[in-house]
């Protein structure tokens, strides 16, 4: 059986969006070309960004159809990961809120694909 190792973004610019990820979320870009960029999230599974326009077969779809989910420990941390975000410049499309599957806020990135980030609540 496979196993889980990417998720692959199609983007505009993905030397511009690595360094948003590589900034937002303090990782190492650990490949870049000018079609193609990767970070490790965790051991054994990267975040690619492909140059859209270069993608075959040729995507189609939004680009907000999907979420990258970041789980924190506590509200506090999803808090705390807010403030800096914004600091940071993220645009950030949800204020930090309880939702019925915890507390969460979102923000997007250079090309509108959107980041969630979450402490899962009973």
């Amino acid at each position: 059986m496979a196993a889980f190792s990417f998720v692959l973004h199609y983007v505009n610019d993905p030397q511009k969006c690595a360094a948003f990820y590589a900034d937002l979320l303090g990782i190492p870009v650990i490949e870049a070309t000018p079609t193609f960029a990767m970070l490790p999230l965790r051991e054994g599974v990267m975040l690619g960004l492909w140059l859209a326009s270069g993608v075959q077969p040729a995507p189609n779809g939004t680009s907000s159809a999907a979420e990258i989910a970041f789980v924190e420990k506590s509200r506090a941390e999803v808090d705390a990961t807010h403030a800096s975000w914004a600091a940071k410049g993220a645009k950030i499309t949800q204020a930090p809120t309880t939702m019925d599957f915890g507390y969460t806020f979102s923000a997007v990135d250079p090309d509108g694909h959107r980041l969630r980030v979450l402490f899962p609540e009973d």
